[in-house]
């Protein structure tokens, strides 16, 4: 028979610790019991025994300090920024300190084996260090049967609204997994809440996550058993979060999925509306980046996808993955698109839209590769150099398709992923652009802490030196210097340093809408446990979750009806025997 905790469980209620103590046990277990001395009887010798620490689950929640931990795609960013902000608006410390925090949030990425192994590590460390333990992200999501998971709490990926519970739990010595989808009426929404609060790692952008999942069946994607089939937001949330950032001093929005192309096909809308309605609330000065969408889903709307590029508050920029240049590897791949369709979308915007910034992605060794498939990607890459261009090496992912197949030997693999990151050395997509004055909008700072990090346009990065008045500026400069990734830029002496936020930003850290409401109800929740668990310190686990868990109160209050309705049975049987 299978442990309990290797089921996937759907809800708090399902407390998988097979070694919590049971009521009567943790009654009878006590040994530190200190008798009572009588007054006015003569004091006799009494051995004073040192007390046991109280139960772990008397803690009071929402005082613990908590250490977030997130990889991968900016969708998962966004969830560890909501994840966080709920937490820290219930009273529960954000540090930047792992080795000070009492619980460990890791929230996964599933894409590549390298970013699994450090999630992997990170919980071995985490145990080592005797560290409560919370799981996030698409790794537990797709395969939350893992042994090195077993008896550790997770969190779904379309459940992130329920962190606090579960974080509290486990403090408590809980373990406890949500995995279930979001549903209206039997229709699966796109996640969580928007107006969640939230704690955005940058306060100047605000990354909004369109939809959740995708139409494809990529043969090497683990992130699809994860993430799911397309779900959407509606238009009116998506609009109403990008008001609500604008007004919390936001200056840069990206919107991102796992497909924004596909956005709106299960919801009777499509990508363009969804833009338009989005650049008539931006400010002046602030800026739109739109995030990766597939060949197939934007070659229909090739017309309006330009003219909102266009825009003035748009980045001339797409992340457009081509993965390979060879029909036959993307037949493999389940791409659904040809490289002539690939072709089509970057010649017509590159057209219609001149300067734009075309990003794209690129699989070396997929299964099956020939040599003859490898040039074919060679030569695309010296047709287009690309300016951004993210090399992955093959990694067959468990569960996956592609990894039944056969492999491309690992030396062969290595030597392609080499032979193209050299070629995507040999040319600097930038030289030609030294002695231009560009406009730039400053919003972080660089690696180096030497630089501000401000991007043009066409979202190319410019270094701008580290003068405080222009974070958050749209600010006037001339290039002197490039490089393979950056260009460099010195400010004009006479232009004007434009302020696009309609308000002062956040403070780093500071959690992102808390409405006055939010904040009583917060506090009077918090009020209410720490009463609670100071009340019932020495009460059953089965008491304490009644009186501390309010969704458990319905299944009550339907047991109370269900006897109720059945001793109304009995009572009108019996009248009905006694008067017939």
């Amino acid at each position: 028979m299978p442990a309990i905790c290797d089921s996937a469980l759907e809800d708090i209620e399902d407390i998988i610790s097979g070694e919590d103590p049971k009521p009567r046990d943790r009654q009878f277990s006590r040994k530190s019991i200190i008798p009572k001395v009588r007054k006015g009887s003569k004091a006799k010798s009494v051995q004073v025994v040192e007390e046991e620490e109280p139960p772990s689950d008397s803690i009071i929640p929402g005082t613990q300090k908590i250490w977030v931990r997130t990889w991968g795609c900016s969708h998962n960013n966004s969830d560890g920024e909501y994840m966080a902000g709920q937490l820290a608006a219930y009273g529960y410390k954000i540090t930047e300190k792992p080795e000070e925090a009492d619980l460990w949030l890791l929230n996964s990425c599933t894409v590549k084996n390298p970013a699994e192994d450090h999630f992997r590590n990170s919980i071995k460390k985490a145990q080592d260090e005797h560290k409560k333990v919370v799981l996030a992200g698409c790794v537990p999501q797709a395969q939350p049967r893992q042994d090195y998971m077993k008896g550790l709490s997770i969190i779904g990926v379309q459940q992130i609204d329920r962190v606090v519970e579960v974080v509290e739990e486990t403090i408590k010595g809980h373990s406890v997994r949500l995995l279930g989808q979001k549903k209206d009426n039997g229709k699966r929404l796109g996640g969580a809440r928007l107006d969640l609060p939230k704690i955005r790692k940058n306060p100047l952008i605000e990354i909004i996550s369109v939809n959740t999942g995708c139409l494809n069946a990529c043969t090497y994607c683990k992130t699809k058993h994860a993430r799911g089939n397309l779900a959407s937001y509606p238009v009116d949330e998506l609009v109403s979060r990008a008001k609500q950032s604008f007004q919390e001093g936001v200056c840069e929005i990206w919107l991102t999925s796992e497909d924004t192309g596909a956005y709106g096909r299960d919801i009777g809308t499509d990508l363009p509306t969804l833009l338009w309605k989005l650049v008539e609330v931006i400010p002046e000065g602030a800026l739109l980046r739109l995030g990766m969408t597939n060949p197939p889903y934007i070659l229909e709307h090739l017309e309006e996808m330009a003219k909102i590029l266009n825009h003035p508050r748009v980045y001339a920029f797409l992340h457009i993955p081509v993965q390979s240049a060879s029909d036959s590897v993307l037949m493999d791949m389940r791409r659904e698109y040809c490289i002539t369709d690939f072709r089509h979308v970057v010649d017509f915007l590159k057209e219609k839209v001149p300067g734009i910034t075309i990003a794209t992605d690129i699989i070396c060794g997929f299964p099956g590769e020939t040599d003859e498939d490898f040039q074919e990607t060679m030569r695309l890459v010296e047709e287009y150099r690309f300016p951004s261009l993210f090399i992955n090496q093959f990694y067959p992912r468990p569960g996956t398709p592609a990894a039944k197949l056969v492999q491309v030997p690992a030396h062969v693999k290595k030597q392609r992923t080499k032979e193209l990151s050299q070629l995507f050395h040999s040319y600097n997509p930038y030289n030609h652009k030294i002695g231009e004055r560009q406009q730039v909008l400053v919003t972080e700072e660089s690696f180096d802490s030497r630089y501000y990090v401000a991007h043009n346009c066409f979202y190319e990065q410019v270094l701008v030196p580290k003068n405080p008045e222009f974070m958050g500026k749209m600010v006037e400069v001339n290039i002197y210097e490039s490089g393979k990734h950056f260009m460099k830029g010195q400010p004009v002496l006479d232009a004007r340093v434009h302020t696009p936020s309609v308000t002062k930003p956040l403070a780093k850290g500071e959690v992102s809408g808390l409405t006055e409401d939010f904040r009583s109800l917060m506090k009077s929740s918090l009020a209410s446990k720490v009463r609670t668990s100071l009340e019932t310190e020495k009460s059953s686990l089965s008491s304490r979750l009644h009186l501390q868990l309010p969704w458990r109160r319905e299944g009550d209050q339907l047991k109370m009806l269900s006897v109720s309705l059945a001793l109304l049975a009995v009572v009108i049987a019996f009248l009905i025997a006694v008067l017939g």
